[in-house]
């Protein structure tokens, strides 16, 4: 008990002094201290609670008069204060009605106070949105202008820096919301605007090309002009009347030439000029601020290679006319011109790989479409200005930096077809001049028709020279006109070789190798008809000849004249030479077959007309009169051979050649005929008279070849084409048997060239 006593008064000071918060864990250590300690605390309490109440009586009694004199005090002074509540409530009553105006005025200036506050508070705030709205309205201005790429800065600002300081407003709110849209608005309108941007240079690309192809044809003009200036001159020495009407035509064209440029000097537009490219600009710029430019890429791309096969795809009549070839070339230079200038002011829209891309498939497109619609073209001019397109539309593009080879290979190939077309074209100037030819020499009554004549043909005769006017000269009218034909095919073939960026070896090897053609294939060919015709006598044969010799001279100068237009020396090694003197001959062969065919002919129509009576008793003392005939014909023919012009040694050698082989192949033939005569197989009996009446008419044929028709044969020569039927009428009008018999097969044997079978036919008949 002893021992627990000062715990119980430690726990009692606590209470005591502690707040009432800390009792609880003072009085649980009560409870969780030894046995019946509970008790004791108990009995220590009480013990506790009697001493302070003994002292609170002992401090009340020491107060208590006090106290009582208090009381006294305050009944004294209450009547005091019951007056002074009557005067304090008297004093409020009257200081409330004084008070009531003050209040009222002092609530007025409460609510002044807040109005202003709030004003206040409302000017800061609209402060704060102002610079908002008023980029949202600027926002709007733009869009309404169209000046999206700003208005894309403005949106831009307004989200970054505006917006979030007045973030908390529902209006910030909505234009949040609506930021996007627009954004998307602007995308769809500058899509719409590339479109119709896309829309306009389709339709408008001719244009655009046109304007290309002529500035690149004006850049070339001044250069090509001196170009052709400075070869006025090529050939001069030799055709000088053809010369000063080309320099005069070159001089003409290079004045205008120059006129024309001062003309549209000012009028020079180029793709810029004609094209607003702002809509592609602006929708790069949107969509690459948008974070889209791959797409706008991709799509600008496809659309562009969609329209890129239209442009290509050519117009059924296309070949027709060469505007139909103009406008073709004109869209694909527009179509390119646009690319190359998107390619350079902009970065990354279109690449150099994708412009080659493109160009490579147009080209192989352009091609084939050219080798399909070119092949329809049958006329030259019309090639030469397809061609002449084909220069500008490659020297265009080639200046915009596209591989143009392929076209100019492909030149070469449209070449040949206009050589074919040219070809085909002299083909009838040849014909037509064959045909209006009179197949006789040339007259000339003074010098001014001789000069005339020669100044068309490189005729040199000195021993013509010599004779006074009026003379003839040897070849006929068809000469000196077929060889300025020639020379007009020459300059027909240079115009398509002109600006095909070759050199000039190259223009002399095809220059020569087109008149080749012409001489060897359509020259020749017209003559080899020529001669077949009908109405194409012995006398126009022989004039003919005459004509294809003068013709082979000439090629010589033929070959001065390329030589001089393309100052090509001819003793260049690669120089190709004209080879037409194989035509000229076999076109005189032809001639000179078809004179014998025709002798042969002749002869035949006079066999034909032959009346032989086979059972005559006795000949009518005179040879046959269609034998005379015939002789006559023969006489009269071989005579023109003879008194055709020969002004000098060759023409008389040539046409002597020909009158002898005529006249012996037209001798030959007459003693076959005869002698298939008599051994028709129709032919059945043959009297001793009629032996007799056809061996006049074989002495006439004899007599005939000893008078010599044709001067230039050596002793009998031509008498031995009759020495067959000589030889078998002698065996039967002598009916010397024996002799033949005894002597056939010697070398000595007087009937030697009679065939046995032949004397054996004709005894039995």
């Amino acid at each position: 008990m002893a021992e627990s006593l000062p715990e119980h008064d430690r726990i009692l000071q606590e209470i005591e002094s502690t707040d009432t918060a800390c009792v609880g864990p003072t009085l649980r250590s009560v409870y969780d201290d030894q046995p019946n300690a509970h008790q004791k605390f108990m009995e220590k309490l009480d013990a506790c609670i009697r001493n302070h109440d003994r002292e609170i009586e002992k401090m009340c009694n020491f107060h208590h008069q006090g106290f009582v004199d208090a009381i006294t005090e305050l009944l004294k002074v209450r009547a005091d204060a019951e007056k002074l509540k009557v005067q304090v409530t008297d004093t409020n009553r009257r200081l409330q009605d004084a008070g009531k105006e003050v209040i009222a005025q002092t609530e007025e200036i409460i609510r002044c106070r807040v109005q202003q506050r709030n004003i206040t508070t409302v000017v800061e705030k609209l402060q704060l949105c102002l610079p908002v709205l008023e980029m949202y309205s600027k926002l709007k201005e733009q869009m309404s202008v169209k000046r999206y790429y700003s208005a894309l800065k403005t949106m831009e600002q307004l989200e970054n820096l505006y917006l979030p300081r007045v973030s908390q407003y529902r209006f910030c709110q909505i234009m949040i919301e609506n930021l996007p849209k627009l954004r998307e608005e602007i995308k769809e309108i500058s899509m719409s605007d590339l479109k119709d941007f896309l829309e306009s240079i389709r339709k408008h690309s001719d244009r655009i090309g046109e304007t290309a192809m002529k500035q690149a044809q004006q850049q070339k003009t001044f250069s090509t002009a001196l170009q052709k200036q400075n070869n006025v001159n090529y050939g001069r020495n030799m055709h000088l009347g053809r010369n000063r009407i080309l320099e005069s035509k070159n001089e003409i064209t290079l004045k205008r030439t120059f006129e024309d440029e001062d003309e549209h000097e000012e009028e020079v537009l180029t793709a810029q000029d004609l094209v607003d490219f702002s809509p592609v600009y602006r929708c790069l710029h949107i969509y690459s601020v948008l974070g889209d430019g791959e797409i706008f890429e991709n799509y600008y791309r496809k659309q562009r290679r969609k329209q890129a096969r239209l442009v290509l795809q050519p117009q059924s009549s296309m070949h027709e006319t060469v505007e139909g070839y103009r406008r073709y070339f004109s869209q694909i230079v527009g179509f390119f011109v646009v690319e190359d200038h998107i390619l350079h002011v902009t970065q990354g829209l279109v690449t150099r790989t994708y412009t080659d891309e493109l160009w490579n498939m147009a080209l192989s497109k352009i091609i084939a479409v050219l080798r399909t619609h070119s092949s329809y073209c049958n006329d030259p001019d019309l090639v030469l200005e397809l061609k002449n397109l084909i220069v500008v539309f490659a020297d265009t593009l080639q200046g915009y930096g596209f591989p143009v080879n392929r076209l100019f290979d492909l030149l070469f190939e449209i070449r040949d077809q206009y050589n074919e077309t040219l070809l085909k074209k002299w083909s009838g100037l040849f014909r037509d001049i064959f045909e209006a030819d009179n197949y006789s020499p040339i007259p000339v009554a003074n010098e001014e028709e001789y000069r005339i004549v020669i100044s068309k043909f490189p005729f040199q005769d000195p021993e013509l020279d010599k004779q006074s006017f009026p003379k003839k000269l040897p070849m006929s009218q068809s000469v000196p006109q077929i060889y300025m034909q020639v020379k007009e095919f020459i300059y027909a073939s240079l115009k398509f070789s002109e600006s095909l960026h070759r050199s000039s070896t190259e223009i002399d090897d095809m220059l020569r190798k087109s008149t080749n053609l012409l001489l060897t294939r359509t020259l020749s060919s017209c003559l080899q008809n020529l001669i077949k015709k009908p109405h194409i006598g012995l006398t126009e044969l022989v004039q003919i000849i005459i004509n294809t010799t003068h013709l082979e001279q000439a090629c010589k100068y033929l070959e001065d004249f390329i030589s001089n237009i393309t100052n090509i020396s001819q003793l260049t090694v690669h120089t190709a030479r004209l080879y037409g003197l194989s035509t000229f001959k076999d076109a005189r062969h032809a001639a000179e077959g078809e004179i014998y065919t025709k002798l042969n002919q002749k002869i035949d129509e006079f066999i034909q007309i032959a009346d032989y009576d086979w059972t005559m008793s006795e000949s009518d003392g005179r040879a046959s009169g269609y034998l005379m005939d015939l002789i006559n014909f023969l006489r009269s023919t071989f005579q023109v051979f003879t008194h055709l012009p020969h002004n000098n040694n060759d023409h008389a050698a040539m046409s002597g050649k020909v009158a002898q082989t005529a006249c012996m192949s037209a001798c030959q033939h007459l003693s076959m005929s005869l002698m298939q005569m008599l051994l028709d197989s129709e032919l059945k009996q043959i009297s001793m008279g009629a032996i007799q009446q056809f061996n006049l008419d074989v002495i006439q044929c004899e007599l005939f070849a000893s008078s010599e028709p044709v001067p230039g044969f050596q002793g009998d020569t031509l008498q031995l084409a009759f020495i067959d039927l000589r030889q078998l009428l002698d065996l039967f009008m002598v009916w010397d048997w024996s002799t033949y018999l005894a002597d056939y097969g010697q070398a000595t044997s007087k009937y030697l060239r009679v065939n046995p079978s032949t004397a054996l036919t004709l005894l039995e008949k």
